[in-house]
Order: C-alpha cells, then structure tokens, then sequence
C-alpha cells in the first residue's frame, strides 16, 4: 500500500481550517450575544431608577415619566426583564407603575400618551365617559370592587359639574353668585349683627368680597385642576384595580415592595380580596378616604389658596352649588350646613343656619 503524504497533508490542512473558522464563528457568535444582551442591559437600565414626575398627573399628558414608553406589551418586557435581573422592585418603581397605569388605560380605551386634563372638558369628554364606564365595569364583573362602583355611580354628575363650571366662565354667571352670597351677607349683618360675619363660612365671606372680581381665567385655572384630580385619582387607584383584577394580590404586594403605597393600602386590597362582606366595605372606606383625603387633598387646597379669596370663592361655590344624582344622597351643602347661636343686640338669640 502506498501513502499518498501530499494528501494527509492536505486533509490536515483542511481539518485544520475547518476547526479555525469553527472556532471564529463560536467567537463572533459569542461577541454577538454578548452586545444582544449588553444593549437589552442599557435599554432597560434606561428606565430604572426614574422618579415619578408627573404621577399626580399635574404636569402634562402621559404617564408618571416623559421617558418611560406607553406601549404595554413594551413595558411588559421591561418589567420582565427587570425582575429576572434580581433588582430590588423599588429600582423599577416608575416602570413598574407605568406598566400598571397603561394596562388600566387600555382596558379603558383611553390613550395615555394623550390624555392631557388642561386642553377643557370638551377634549377630556370622552376620556372622562371612559374612565366613569371602565369604574361600572370593574364594579360589575368583581362586585367586591365596590369603591369603583361608587366612582362609575358619580360620573354623570362630576362630568355634567364639569361642564356647568365651564359654562360659570361666561361672564354674567359667577356674578350672580356674588349678588347672592352679598345679599346672604347682608341679612345677616342686618339681622343679626356685625359681629356675626367672623362666623359666616370662609368662602362665603370670599364670594361676597370678590366674586364679581372673579374672572374667566381664574375659572378656567380651576376648571383645569379640577381635571387634573380626576385624572390623578384615575392613575392612582385604577392601576392597583387593574392589578388585582389581572393577577391578585401578589401583584398588589410588588407595587407595595417598590413603595407605591404603604401598609395601610396594602391592608385595604387584602379586606377587600376576603370575600368578608364587613371586610370588603372596610377595604373600600379605606380607598375613598385615600382618594378623598390623600391623593387630591394637597391639590384642592392649592386651588383654594389660588388668588386669596378667589380660589376661597370659587371652591365655595363649586362645594355647595351641586346637587348629586344618586337617589339618597345628600348634597354636600345640606349634609353638614353651617350653624351657630348669637345674641343679638336686644339679648334675644339667633339661630344662623346655612350651608
């Protein structure tokens, strides 16, 4: 038999070769992964760690950050992402919220990215008839949702309010509230005495004063607030619902571990998931007393403080002005009126009632 060397020669070379370029495409492959992964590290580090700019909703359309997406399914793989890295959930806080607050505008059919509550009523109309039906909705297929059911309940009156203080920019009207609450000021300083007036309602005392003071864009700068709250109170509380309609409670307790809310929040969602029927009332006081007392407390009292006496006047009127819908609920002015004792000048006494 006869060795060919040339050949062996050859087929070493070749073999070589092959294991060569075997181990350059194993390395390209490598370094190709490795910037696949090096980029989805930097996509994701972009959004974490961001503060919730504009979670009271008070500075501008869009989210709780100009820089988060509004896509849910990207969101959803950020957040992902960011769990499976190990990160402490308090690092995708504004994340984690975003993904929560698209999901409830998306089940709601309104456009995050959009929703802007200074452009008036009129551009908000549809945003705000769906929020109030997303509100009925939750409440109908998960009756212990019940605070969302009392929010579906108010919508028609808040929106058709909204539209009523819209219409108060036209000149004649917040006028005529001022010749009310001056005649109202009046009698009582006729009847009753000087020394009364100290006892009158604060934003009566301001209507009377300036209300006639009292411009268009004073109200459209209420009105504005007013929007803003609504919108507030929607992306605080519809994405804990949204969350706990979607995956439960442990959905719930990662919004809590990433510090969107505390113990006492926390609390009220497991009263509310007990099937308990004291627990489930319990649970929901607690998220009236939060939307009410909590989330757009420091913002009324902002729009109170507006101009002195004319934000005093104006939130005044708007509190005693409304009559709700609901059969059986009283409105806020004869709920709890305004009354007190005096003595009048020939030492009789008074009893001054008002709202």
């Amino acid at each position: 038999m006869r060795l060919n060397l040339g050949a062996v020669v050859r087929r070493r070379r070749w073999a070589r070769d092959v294991l060569a370029a075997t181990a350059a495409c194993a390395l390209a492959i490598s370094a190709l992964l490795s910037v696949q992964t090096s980029a989805s590290a930097s996509e994701l580090d972009e959004y974490v760690n961001l503060p919730l700019v504009n979670r009271n909703a008070e500075h501008g359309p869009g989210g709780v950050h100009p820089a988060l997406p509004t896509d849910l399914g990207t969101l959803q793989a950020l957040v992902e992402e960011a769990r499976a890295s190990g990160r402490s959930p308090e690092s995708y806080a504004a994340l984690l919220f975003q993904y929560r607050l698209v999901a409830a505008t998306e089940a709601a059919g309104i456009d995050l990215s959009s929703w802007n509550p200074r452009a008036g009523v009129s551009a908000n109309r549809t945003n705000l008839v769906k929020s109030y039906r997303y509100y009925e909705d939750l409440q109908l297929g998960h009756p212990e949702l019940q605070w969302a059911g009392m929010g579906g309940q108010v919508g028609a009156d808040f929106g058709g309010g909204l539209i009523d203080f819209e219409l108060m920019a036209d000149v004649y009207s917040f006028p005529n509230l001022q010749q009310v609450a001056n005649s109202i000021v009046s009698q009582v300083t006729d009847q009753v005495g000087v020394q009364a007036l100290n006892q009158l309602p604060a934003g009566l005392r301001a209507l009377a004063a300036v209300g006639r003071n009292v411009t268009a864009d004073d109200l459209d700068y209420a009105l504005g607030m007013i929007l803003v709250m609504q919108k507030n109170i929607f992306s605080d509380l519809m994405p804990m619902h949204q969350a706990y309609v979607d995956e439960g409670l442990p959905a719930l307790e990662e919004m809590q571990s990433a510090g969107l809310f505390g113990k006492d929040v926390m609390d009220a969602w497991r009263d509310v998931a007990s099937s308990d029927s004291n627990r489930i009332a319990l649970g929901n006081v607690a998220l009236l007393q939060r939307e009410q007392g909590v989330i757009i407390r420091d913002q009324w009292d902002t729009v109170r403080a507006y101009k002195g006496d004319v934000g005093e006047a104006i939130t005044y009127a708007s509190t005693v002005a409304g009559s709700p819908s609901v059969a059986g609920v009283v409105p806020p002015r004869s709920f709890r009126p305004l009354e007190f004792t005096t003595t009048l000048a020939d030492g009789r006494t008074a009893n001054v009632t008002m709202p």
